[in-house]
């Protein structure tokens, strides 16, 4: 009898939106987070810190989610550009174009021949033909249309659900020093998981990534609130 052993591979390729959220929940928590402990250090106030922390969460959302639009939409654009630049060269300079996708199947261990065969049943399809060379010579995969704008809202959500978590304590106590005290519990720990799940989710360890993110988010808060307490 022949026992049969099915082979799973695990493997982990990080979405874009994925990415989406940490660039946008990283910024969320760290940035509110330090301003809030910053202004906390000079005034006790929690009503002046709440006005603050709410118009650096809409400006910073903004300005984060325009950041991954242009991103999108300027990866979009190169790959255009790059598509119809292709399309020219093998119109153009054929017999290049050829000799360039020949040095690519023979990298990846195929004959001269083989190479050559492989290659002239590619050039007869240009659109198949262009997309290969997008992919292999370029390494330019075709973007999603909407990319650029999923990714603007996914940051901008991302960088406010982040930015409430540190402000939250001063929206129910008048004592911004009180208040300061459950913000640096909730946003550690709110630091400390969101570190460990983008460790899961990128590949790295999830423990290290956990601390790392904690670290420097307690770090950034650390240096705006002692800054703020000497000026004052």
């Amino acid at each position: 009898m022949v026992h049969q052993h099915h082979h799973h591979e695990h493997h982990f390729t990080a979405g874009e939106m994925v990415r989406d959220i940490v660039i946008g929940m990283s910024d969320g928590l760290t940035v509110p987070f330090a301003l809030a402990a910053g202004l906390t250090g000079a005034i006790d106030t929690s009503a002046i810190i709440i006005t603050a922390g709410l118009a650096e969460i809409a400006a910073g959302s903004i300005a984060m989610g325009l950041g991954g639009y242009l991103a999108a939409k300027s990866d979009a654009d190169h790959y255009v550009s790059e598509r119809k630049r292709e399309e020219q060269e093998i119109i153009n300079v054929p017999q290049i174009e050829k000799n360039e996708v020949i040095e690519i199947f023979e990298k990846y261990g195929l004959t001269k021949k083989d190479s050559t065969l492989v290659t002239e049943s590619l050039a007869e399809n240009p659109k198949h033909w262009v997309d290969f060379m997008m992919q292999f010579e370029l390494g330019l995969d075709k973007p999603d249309p909407k990319r650029a704008r999923t990714s603007a809202f996914t940051i901008a959500g991302s960088y406010i659900a982040g930015g409430f978590i540190p402000l939250s304590p001063y929206l129910f106590m008048p004592s911004a020093r009180s208040a300061l005290n459950v913000s640096v519990i909730v946003t550690l720990i709110a630091l400390l998981i969101f570190g460990y799940i983008k460790g899961r989710y990128t590949g790295s360890h999830p423990i290290r990534s956990g601390l790392q993110t904690m670290l420097i988010g307690g770090l950034a808060a650390g240096a705006a609130f002692l800054l703020a307490r000497l000026i004052s």
